[in-house]
């Protein structure tokens, strides 16, 4: 049986989800396998490891797919028999700051939630049974202060809901988890600089992802049903 950690990271083809799977690849003991709608978007990443001697598998995933999702299932239960860590980077950010929520399309609701909160539900559903054939899994939500109640705001409200409700499925999957050796949280990377963040936001990806990294990583008396940013609790 593979002794590795086998460790998912979706959504990884650039951003924070590229910067997690590169840290996670570079780790002694880890086996990433980066997954994008679009594998051969993850060839930098590879190629990049490659240099370094490090490999990442790439596998096709669309979050929003049942079929796509099952078969990333399937795969990794006939390769390897488990997953280790689960880290549900990919997200969509798709209204604008200055949209009224009054005046907010629904179908851009509809299109939000499908991708950060069903698309996200969907590949736990499906991994985290996988989890069960490991000595001690980890699940990571990437979050967002922009879903925190106690800071609500007004400004891309899709978005802010979709991060609130994500919150939620960290909470009640951490609580239905208890008492296991699997563990779940929520981490706000802070405003990054990517294709999501844009160029104006202060901090690089490999910044924002040393909190993930350090969820994913958690040892067996590391918390669990929290919300985190820079490796320190937040409210919700």
């Amino acid at each position: 049986m593979e002794n590795r950690i086998i460790s998912v990271v979706s959504g990884a083809s650039r951003g924070l989800g590229r910067a997690a799977a590169h840290r996670l690849a570079m780790m002694d003991g880890y086996l990433v396998i980066a997954t994008a709608r679009n594998p051969e978007d993850l060839a930098t990443l590879r190629s990049k490891l490659g240099i370094s001697g490090h490999v990442v598998e790439a596998h096709p995933l669309d979050i929003t797919d049942d079929a796509s999702v099952n078969a990333l299932r399937d795969w990794i239960a006939g390769r390897f028999g488990r997953v280790d860590v689960l880290i549900n980077n990919a997200g969509v950010l798709i209204d604008r700051h200055s949209t009224s929520i009054l005046d907010l399309p629904l179908e851009q609701v509809r299109e939000t939630l499908e991708t950060n909160l069903i698309g996200t539900l969907r590949l736990t559903q499906a991994l985290v049974p996988l989890m069960r054939a490991s000595r001690a899994g980890r699940v990571v939500n990437l979050a967002s202060s922009m879903g925190q109640l106690a800071e609500m705001d007004a400004g891309t409200p899709a978005y802010r809901m979709s991060k609130t409700a994500l919150n939620a499925l960290t909470r009640i999957l951490a609580a239905e988890l208890a008492g296991t050796s699997i563990k779940v949280n929520s981490v706000c990377p802070g405003w990054c600089r990517t294709d999501l963040g844009g160029p104006e936001a202060p901090r690089l990806p490999e910044e924002g992802v040393e909190c993930v990294v350090w969820a994913a990583t958690l040892p067996d008396y590391g918390p669990t049903g929290g919300f985190f940013r820079d490796c320190q609790p937040i409210p919700w």
